[in-house]
């Protein structure tokens, strides 16, 4: 998997419901959740964001309640990678589950700049920076994770799964 967008910077401890606020969770439509992404942060935040862009965040991203919703705000918003300096466990796990692809990259989440342009390899494990060329390098994600990401998350692994059993019984 390789992403290429513009870096929306946020700080530390963003929680769920600065990524989707309650009021919104009346819909679990990624593309209704994504037109208020962020809204408990700065209500017009998704207005700057283009399809591919790229959030990054400071630590304990995606704190708080264990909504599945705040994964689906940011894919609806067009943001297909979160790279943070260290992510909420719950939300972590969500992400995955929805097919957001997310990186943890440590204090090194201090080289990347809001506005910056990023260039990521999944498979390799790298983010560079085009601003800087600085590379920042983490493990890549293991094989089965990258698998689920590519299927779209849990739920199309599990129907493609399915699919592909049912025609070789």
């Amino acid at each position: 998997m390789h992403f290429s967008g513009k870096a929306h910077k946020v700080g530390a401890n963003i929680d769920t419901d600065a990524i989707i606020p309650a009021r919104y969770l009346v819909s679990t439509e990624p593309e209704v959740l994504g037109t208020h992404c962020m809204a408990g942060l700065e209500p017009d935040w998704v207005q700057r964001v283009q399809a591919g862009d790229i959030l990054v965040g400071g630590p304990n991203f995606g704190c708080g309640s264990s909504r599945e919703h705040a994964p689906l705000a940011i894919l609806g918003a067009g943001i297909p990678v979160v790279v943070a300096h260290s992510f909420a466990r719950i939300f972590y796990r969500n992400a995955f589950n929805m097919g957001l692809v997310l990186m943890e990259v440590g204090e090194d989440v201090a080289l990347i700049q809001d506005g910056d342009s990023l260039d990521i390899d999944v498979q390799e494990g790298r983010i560079r920076n085009l601003r800087t060329q600085q590379v920042i390098t983490v493990p890549p994600l293991p094989e089965f994770m990258q698998t689920l990401l590519a299927a779209g998350g849990l739920v199309e692994y599990v129907r493609d799964r399915l699919a592909r059993d049912a025609v070789t019984a």
